[in-house]
Parts: structure tokens; C-alpha cells; sequence
């Protein structure tokens, strides 16, 4: 087939894999979607041959013409190294005739890292490509584990600063911890009055604002994206998805061809719409499981065709899936529009104007393969509880999301393999976790609660955050949604600039 090129889901020219990487957003506000998907289909007996690294370079190869094959095993092999506690990087762990797909073994323990530690060689080698001399400057909104796994990848990278925002009373301690104590003399960190809608929201915003733009680059700086809403995000994560399923194939669980499920504990849409583009590859995916927390405007889009933001967002166990707007949705809007960009820009206008709107008959029915579920809080613990107490399993509070759904599935009397994506590690929601298995938490301070969980369950704390509590913090900047430009423009010292 032809190279893969990108263009945007609100229309406009198509660019290159370089440039889609490093714009981030398009100009226009949409995202970059491929044009075109390789066929893996007929060659999985061939690539369950590859262990993750080269999977990773085959499937980044496939996607990302504009770079060499050389280039793109150089970025895998430094992005999946020592710093991952897995030889496998992403172990499928099977559990009761459940299989877990941990992601979280990687150094901010969430699935973020699966990506985010290779999007930092790619943006280099970008840059190298297209000549580029100005400062890059990663925006990025996070509503828990992404700011961390972004800053952890773009710590200290020459000719690139970093700034992520979260919202201030809408992340775990510990996520908060891991962020405001991150050392690299590039990195920023600033608390959003809100919640993670308004954080993503002014983010966007920024990106969108072309008279911004135009003052950044006068001083030298370009504007990227860490977030999912980049590319060069979002592949990466098609990766575990064909590893998964072949590694299934090599333990004679399944036939080639032969279809699996996968439940994803979704907030923004990425992961699950990671799991879709495999789909689109050939990997042999059958109902992709969309796990909701209360927060369940997917849920309810999914049954009825009809997107709504207007509700209240609710603060959960699970603070990375507390999210109102799915930006990555709109990637999926285009693909079962036919590539109708017109009608996605009105879908988006009338989110951003009225809170909400509703596709056709012929787009709904293309969801039929997307299954929809939701766990209460309640439910969440139980999942906990359940995994623990009947499967000898510790999760975390996204990942019981995920459980809770799926076995909503098995007792419809859906049958097949399923695999539940596990997205982070149970010691960064110690307290919920240890009310969950019944076991007193003695105190509310999370940092010492690491060790309370370990001593409770007799599974080791992670390197990673054993000493998280003596780090010192070095980011205590707070601002409002409106305020977000401001920061940034005084981030980069652009203030008098106009």
C-alpha cells in the first residue's frame, strides 16, 4: 500500500507522519487520522514470532513511513528498556479465565507509559527531519497518570519544555505527588481550578488560538501535544493490542483468525479507539468493551446515538476516567462518517455551543461493535473485593472498572476470550484499594499507605514510588481555566510580547 499520510478530521491538506507528530492538533482544531491502515491479518503466524520491541517497530514502521526502520528500532529499543520492572513490558496475566493486560509496569506506573516513553525519540527525530530550530513546547492536560508519563518521557529533552495541567481537587495524592515533584529543568506543572474538562478545554483552546500561536512563534517556540489527541500518542498504544492477541496464539489459547473481546476502562476514548485501529489492521477483535465509570456520557452515547456533556461531572475513585469530553471520539466520528469531515466540524461546534449532539442512524449502527458498561462506585470496590478475595488479584480502581463491566458481559451470556486492560498499578489508589479488601486503612495519608497496601496484601511496593515521599515538590503554580494562556505566555517569558 501506499505510505500512510494524516489529515485532519475537520478537513484540510494531508501532511505528512512528521509533521502530524509534531503539530499535535491541526491548525483547523481537528485531529490528524491515518490515511489508510496496514492488513496484519494474514500475517499474525509471522509476527507472533516478534517479542514486543519489534512488534513495536514493525507496527510504528507501518504507520510512520517518514522515518526509517532504523530510526524507529533505535526509538523502541531506548523507549522500552530497564526502565520498565517487566521483561515482557506488557504482561497478559490470566486470572480466573479472565486475562489482565498489565500496562503498568513501566516508570510512572500507568498505561501511559507504554506510549509515552517512545513519543519523545519520535519528536527528536521530527525534528531533526524538518529542520525545525525553535523550542518545542509541549501543552499537555492530564487528568491523572498522562502528566506524569509526560513528563517523565520529556524530562530534560533538548530543545523541548514541557507544561501540564491538572485539575487541582481532581487527581489522586499520589498522582499529584508524582507530578509536582518532577525534577527536569524543562518541566512545568500547574493546578487548573476545575476539573480535567476545563483543563483540556483551555488547552485546546490555545492550541486553537492562532494569534497565540503567532506570538509564541515570534519568540521562538513551537506548540505539541503529549496527550492522545497526538498521533504519535496513539499508536504506540495499537501495539499491545496485536502483542496481546498473539501471545494468546503462541500459548495455544486461541487459533489464528479466531476472535477475542477487549475491555477498556475508558475516559477519553484513546485506549479503546487504540483497540478500534487495531481492528481496522486486521487483529481479530471482536466487542470492544467500553468501561465507564458514573461519569457515563460514553455509555449512554454508545446506546443512543446522542452525546451530552451537560451533567454534572462527578469525582470518582477512578480520576483519570472522570472526563466529560472524549476528544479521541471524534476521531471515531470521522471513520464511521465516511471521512465527512464537514459534518464531524458541525458535530464538534455543536458540542462546544450546545453541550451536546447526536449522530445518524447509519453512523449509530457502525457502533454495534462497541459494547457499553459502567460500574458504580460500589460496584468498583466489589470488583476490588471479587479480584482479591476469588482470584488471589490486586487491582487498582480503573482497572475494577474494567472487571466490573466485563463480567457484566460474561453474565449476558456473551461468550469468548476476554482480555480487561489493566491501566495502573493498585499502590497509586492505595486508600481506595485497602477499602475495598476490608482492611482499615489506620490513617489518610496515601504516601504511607503505599506501605500499609504491601503489608496488607505481601505484594511489593514498586521501585518507583518508594521514595516518593522524601522527593521535594517543585511545582506549585495555580490558575484558572481563563488563565491558562497567561501561564503559559509566562512559562516562556512572552509576557510583554503582543
Amino acid at each position: 500500500m501506499d505510505p500512510i499520510r494524516y489529515k485532519s478530521t475537520r478537513g484540510g491538506e494531508e501532511v505528512s507522519s512528521v509533521q502530524a507528530i509534531l503539530d499535535g492538533i491541526a491548525p483547523d482544531g481537528g485531529l490528524y487520522v491515518p490515511t489508510g491502515f496496514p492488513s496484519w491479518g494474514p500475517r499474525l503466524g509471522q509476527l507472533a514470532e516478534l517479542d514486543y520491541r519489534q512488534l513495536a517497530a514493525e507496527v510504528l514502521g507501518s504507520f510512520f513511513a517518514d522515518f526509517s526502520l532504523e530510526e524507529i528500532q533505535a526509538a523502541v529499543n531506548a523507549a522500552y528498556d530497564d526502565k520498565f520492572d517487566h521483561p515482557c513490558f506488557a504482561p497478559l496475566v490470566e486470572k480466573g479465565g479472565y486475562f489482565f493486560l498489565e500496562l503498568f509496569h513501566g516508570p510512572t506506573l500507568a498505561f501511559k507509559d507504554m506510549a509515552l516513553s517512545v513519543l519523545p525519540h519520535l519528536v527528536q527525530l521530527a525534528r531533526t527531519k524538518l529542520g525545525r530550530k525553535d523550542e518545542l513546547v509541549i501543552l499537555t492536560a492530564t487528568s491523572g497518570d498522562t502528566g506524569k508519563a509526560a513528563l517523565e518521557g520529556f524530562a530534560d529533552v533538548e530543545g523541548t519544555r514541557i507544561i501540564v495541567f491538572y485539575p487541582q481537587e481532581g487527581v489522586s495524592k499520589i498522582q499529584e505527588r508524582q507530578m509536582v515533584t518532577q525534577r527536569g529543568e524543562n518541566t512545568h506543572v500547574v493546578a487548573i481550578r476545575g476539573n480535567f474538562d476545563d483543563a483540556q478545554g483551555g488547552v485546546k483552546e490555545a492550541f486553537s488560538d492562532q494569534q497565540f500561536r503567532s506570538l509564541a512563534k515570534r519568540a521562538g517556540f513551537s506548540f505539541s501535544s503529549a496527550n492522545s489527541i497526538n498521533i504519535g500518542r496513539l499508536i504506540p498504544q495499537v501495539v499491545y493490542y496485536l502483542y496481546s492477541y498473539l501471545e494468546l496464539l503462541n500459548r495455544g489459547r486461541i487459533k489464528e483468525g479466531e476472535e477475542i473481546n477487549v475491555c477498556v476502562p475508558t475516559g477519553n476514548f484513546g485506549n479503546i479507539l487504540a483497540a478500534y485501529y487495531a481492528r481496522q489492521c486486521g487483529v481479530p477483535l471482536g466487542r470492544l468493551i467500553c468501561a465507564s465509570n458514573i461519569n457515563n456520557v460514553l455509555y449512554d452515547f454508545i446506546n443512543s446515538g446522542t452525546y451530552d456533556r451537560n451533567r454534572q461531572l462527578k469525582l470518582t475513585s477512578s480520576p483519570s476516567m472522570d472526563i466529560l469530553v472524549s476528544s479521541n471520539l471524534e476521531r471515531l466520528l470521522y471513520h464511521i462518517s465516511g471521512e465527512d469531515a464537514v459534518m464531524v466540524t458541525r458535530l464538534m461546534e455543536n458540542l462546544a455551543n450546545e453541550g451536546s449532539y447526536s449522530i445518524s442512524p447509519k453512523m449509530k449502527d457502525s457502533l454495534a461493535d462497541f459494547y457499553p458498561g459502567f460500574a458504580t462506585e460500589a460496584e468498583t470496590r466489589e470488583a476490588i473485593a471479587s479480584a482479591y478475595q476469588e482470584l488471589g488479584y490486586l487491582i487498582d480502581t480503573h482497572t475494577a472498572v474494567g472487571f466490573s463491566v466485563c463480567r457484566q458481559y460474561v453474565q449476558e451470556g456473551n461468550s469468548g476470550i476476554n482480555i480487561i486492560v489493566s491501566t495502573a498499578s493498585p499502590f497509586k489508589f492505595p486508600a481506595e484499594v485497602l477499602t475495598a479488601i476490608g482492611a482499615p486503612a489506620g490513617c489518610t495519608d496515601e504516601l504511607q499507605l503505599i506501605d500499609r497496601l504491601a503489608e496488607v496484601t505481601g505484594v511489593t511496593v514498586p521501585q518507583n514510588l518508594r521514595n516518593l515521599a522524601q522527593l521535594p515538590v517543585r511545582h506549585t503554580a495555580v490558575c484558572s481555566q481563563a488563565g491558562i494562556r497567561q501561564q503559559i505566555k509566562s512559562i516562556l517569558g512572552i509576557e510583554a510580547l503582543q
